[in-house]
């Protein structure tokens, strides 16, 4: 278990029940929460590390305030984790009003985390009006790594895993992990993936874990002492034969997604992951990735899952956060944010649900020369539980993280 883990767990210990809505208009009053939100400044923690996402919430604000008096400050994270801390921290403190973080952008393990230490305010946001659209049918939608969101969570992207490859130095898609390893061997120095704990590094463990377990309902479930070591055996062995044939023969790794992207546009690698499916044609369409890179997805598919936002219990400005949310449902948002030229992410969205107008947005976009069909894109495989991202990345860091 991580420090931040274990504080976590304690403070949950000491904590009464989750927090409740006490100081924001009830969501279902929309009018009320618009009102209330004029005039709030949304402080949204969110990841910084791409100039794409980072327009994208640059753009966002813009609309927010121009259209319900919303200021919108971006919040530039390497690691959420610093952000969760901020939360524990003021309310050990007793700091239960007016926090620094009022919107935060959290992967699975993150929020497993906050929701059991009773860090969030909701639940919120199936009472949001856009909620209406969204495809709840797409269980990702209401769980987070197998934690169900329970309303604590608004959806505002999807994402897949792809591999993104350089058709002029390889022949074709590769169908499996082990494809991958057979590939590698074959053509040293050309693959890498980002460094664990890195998010899109640990993304390719457990991909290739999934890839290789033979029974994967064990994922869903809680890391269990008893069988952890029976289940990974696999996975360290298939890395101690791949790692010697990675870029720099393993023994440096780019320190994240955008670093590794680098690499390929540098032709220094031509094989990479990525967890956008439209990340490739974006990256095309700005010139940081040659023409000729395409993208697949695995014989028996590949993981998959939903950006949420959430508002700590002691946000200030929990209107004003309802409001930001909100907006990241609205089919304008999610049709700018599915443009290759923005960012390429998927909807949360039901196309059946929507107006014939804003349908025929999503239908008129071209989403990239290396945009997989949803067709194409095949079967989504579920996130492990999210203590499954912790362990593994922790024992990757002690076996491959120092240099070999």
């Amino acid at each position: 278990m991580t420090k931040l883990s274990t504080a976590l767990a304690l403070s949950a210990a000491c904590l009464p029940g989750a927090a409740l809505a006490t100081d924001a208009p009830d969501p279902s009053d929309w009018q009320a929460v618009l009102d209330a939100a004029e005039g709030q400044t949304v402080y949204w923690h969110a990841w910084g590390g791409s100039t794409a996402t980072n327009d994208f919430i640059a753009w966002t604000g813009d609309r927010v305030e121009e259209r319900f008096g919303v200021t919108v400050e971006h919040v530039k994270l390497a690691d959420t984790a610093d952000s969760v801390t901020r939360v524990l921290s003021e309310k050990q403190a007793g700091e239960d009003a007016d926090g620094a973080v009022d919107l935060i952008w959290l992967n699975g393990p993150n929020f497993a985390q906050m929701k059991e230490a009773d860090l969030l305010w909701g639940p919120f946001a199936e009472q949001l009006p856009n909620w209406q659209y969204v495809d709840t049918e797409d269980k990702t939608v209401r769980t987070d790594f197998t934690v169900p969101t329970e309303g604590f969570e608004a959806p505002w992207a999807m994402a897949q895993v792809v591999f993104m490859y350089d058709t002029d130095d390889m022949d074709g898609a590769l169908g499996s992990a082990e494809e991958i390893l057979d590939w590698s061997a074959a053509n040293p120095g050309r693959f890498t993936y980002p460094q664990p704990p890195d998010f899109l590094g640990t993304t390719f463990l457990k991909q290739v874990l999934i890839d290789i377990t033979d029974d994967n309902e064990v994922l869903s479930q809680p890391v269990s002492e008893a069988d952890y070591d029976a289940i990974v055996d696999p996975l360290w062995a298939y890395l101690d034969e791949l790692t010697p044939t990675l870029w720099r023969d393993g023994r440096a790794y780019p320190a994240t997604g955008p670093a590794q992207l680098q690499l390929m546009a540098d032709d220094e690698i031509d094989l990479a992951i990525s967890f956008s499916p439209g990340e490739a044609s974006t990256a095309i369409a700005d010139n940081r990735l040659p023409p000729a890179v395409r993208t697949f997805v695995l014989d028996d598919g590949t993981l998959g899952n939903a950006s949420f936002v959430a508002i700590p219990y002691n946000s200030g400005s929990k209107a004003g956060a309802m409001a930001l949310a909100n907006y990241l449902m609205s089919p304008e948002a999610q049709v700018h944010a599915q443009d290759p030229d923005v960012l390429g992410y998927g909807t949360v969205l039901d196309m059946d649900k929507l107006s014939d107008e804003d349908r025929a947005a999503f239908e008129a976009l071209d989403l990239g020369v290396a945009t997989l069909s949803p067709d194409e894109l095949g079967e989504v495989q579920p996130e492990p539980h999210p203590s499954w991202m912790t362990r593994i990345s922790e024992e990757w860091t002690a076996r491959y993280g120092t240099g070999q």
